[in-house]
């Protein structure tokens, strides 16, 4: 059984393909590599077939994590394929909702930051947009998703033993 999990953004080239590299390296690292898919894409097709943001693969690259890929539009019908789409932000997280075309497909669809602790004691589950911003915007944007990962990665593999016998 793959379980399937797939980031979303605005436009797939900045916060969701920094979430699907850091959250790759910890499921291998948990060695969960074999289980787990890990994808991205955005709410819109602005940037369909471009790379990331050259902000996004420099902040990634120099913390050793990888930085191919390639940006698209998330469509309705993957909803039946994925077990998690998760949102980078509440604007994201309506988006999905809508396009879902059972109650079910929505309630699959949560946001990244409620996965951290630290950030639902705040209530601020929004990871910003760096795209208008400088370099610190982005190492923001990281230390975010590499946080809320972790209890994402602690979700999936509690999941995962439930429906493994």
């Amino acid at each position: 059984m793959t379980y399937r999990v797939c980031f979303v953004c605005t436009g797939n080239i900045c916060r969701s393909p920094m979430a699907e590299h850091v959250f790759r390296r910890q499921v291998a690292e948990a060695g969960l590599g074999g289980l787990v898919e890990v994808d991205s894409a955005g709410t819109e097709g602005w940037h369909e077939g471009d790379p990331a943001d050259p902000r996004t693969v420099s902040v990634l690259t120099g913390n050793g994590y990888t930085s191919a890929h390639t940006a698209r539009r998330f469509r309705a019908s993957w909803f039946s394929a994925l077990d998690l789409v998760i949102s980078l932000d509440e604007g994201h997280l309506r988006a999905l909702r809508r396009l879902a075309r059972t109650p079910e497909e929505a309630a699959r669809t949560r946001l990244l930051r409620s996965y951290d602790p630290v950030a639902t004691a705040t209530a601020d589950l929004d990871v910003p947009d760096p795209y208008y911003g400088d370099r610190e915007g982005f190492e923001r944007c990281l230390e975010m998703v590499e946080s809320a990962g972790r209890g994402l990665l602690a979700a999936v593999d509690a999941e995962l033993k439930e429906l493994t016998p």
